[in-house]
């Protein structure tokens, strides 16, 4: 009985002070919040990271044309790709960060045809600037069919495939740019051909008795092409202002290297490697077009292979130079 009796007390002395210690730090808590109004309280609890919508520019071109965003349709189109485009993570962010390396090749080649500047963008719709390969058996960044090189002078084979050298297919891709804007007068209608096809824009202008391609009710891929490209565009010119936090030192870098002009046959494609003092891994990196360990050159044609300057592969040491985006690019 006086067991019982001491337990008692004992239990209730202990939740006593086990209450105590609770108001205390409810009391602790509300002054530490003391002062701040609803909004604030919020503010504080809320995330670093957040889902949002983006600000459209008032003014959007693309090649020069203009964008009719006073148009409903036209504004949730681009609104929809820009979305898609910014909260896809981490693809995105290689996108940004392989434009660095690669569209100083494709804006060279793209100002010796006349081609507008805002082409190069489409090889991040195509490809995400990158060698893939499509169900259907496009491949490269400019996606081109294997039957249409060939139509147009690409060697491709199992031994050479120029679908996968950058330049050339560059330059494939800019004489469809010319026939179609000259059929076309529409940079816009001509951008848009490469994704449908002359034949299905051809089509649907004889139908629906339209010659603008945001008058035109497409096939789905081919009407989200245009406004897939200029998000693109807006996200890697100004990558910032769309939630990617990405520096001068972020990107990859431009490669060095110098041209080995070839007319004849390569057995081991390592061992003339070896010679520039580079391996195969290196070589192939470089030129992606050389599809085999070796290369049984066509007759009478020049092959012009790139090999790694020295220091090529190494990062420098040392602090990283920062910077960071505006609307005119990585400063």
């Amino acid at each position: 009985m006086n067991m019982t009796n001491s337990y008692r007390k004992t239990m209730i002395t202990a939740i006593a002070i086990t209450g105590a210690i609770i108001i205390i730090f409810w009391i602790a808590q509300g002054f530490k919040g003391f002062g701040n109004t609803p909004a604030e309280a919020v503010r504080q609890s809320e995330p670093e990271y957040s889902i949002k919508t983006f600000k459209l520019p008032d003014v959007i071109t693309f090649a020069g044309e203009k964008m009719p965003l006073d148009n409903f349709d036209t504004r949730e189109s681009l609104e929809r790709e820009i979305l898609i485009s910014a909260y896809r993570h981490s693809s995105t962010i290689l996108i940004i960060k392989k434009a660095n390396r690669y569209l100083p090749v494709i804006e060279k080649i793209l100002k010796q045809y006349n081609i507008p500047d805002d082409f190069k963008y489409l090889a991040a719709a195509e490809s995400e600037y990158s060698n893939m390969i499509s169900p259907a058996g496009a491949t490269g960044f400019w996606q081109i069919m294997p039957e249409t090189g060939r139509e147009e002078g690409m060697e491709i084979n199992q031994v050479v495939d120029e679908r996968y050298h950058l330049e050339k297919s560059t330059r494939f891709a800019c004489e469809y740019f010319l026939k179609s804007y000259e059929k076309y007068g529409s940079w816009t209608l001509a951008a848009a051909s490469y994704n449908g096809g002359r034949a299905g824009i051809d089509e649907q202008i004889d139908v629906q008795h339209q010659n603008n391609y945001y008058d035109l009710l497409l096939a789905e891929e081919t009407a989200r092409y245009i406004f897939r490209v200029v998000a693109y565009k807006l996200i890697i010119t100004d990558p910032v202002s769309y939630g990617f936090d990405i520096g001068k030192a972020d990107v990859y870098p431009e490669l060095k290297y110098y041209e080995v002009k070839v007319d004849t046959a390569i057995k081991n494609m390592s061992v003339f490697a070896e010679k520039f003092g580079t391996n195969y891994k290196m070589l192939k990196f470089l030129n992606p077009w050389l599809r085999k360990p070796f290369l049984t050159p066509k007759p009478n044609k020049e092959y012009v292979i790139k090999v790694p300057a020295e220091g090529m592969r190494n990062i420098e040491k040392g602090e990283s130079e920062s910077g960071s985006f505006d609307k005119e690019g990585l400063k």
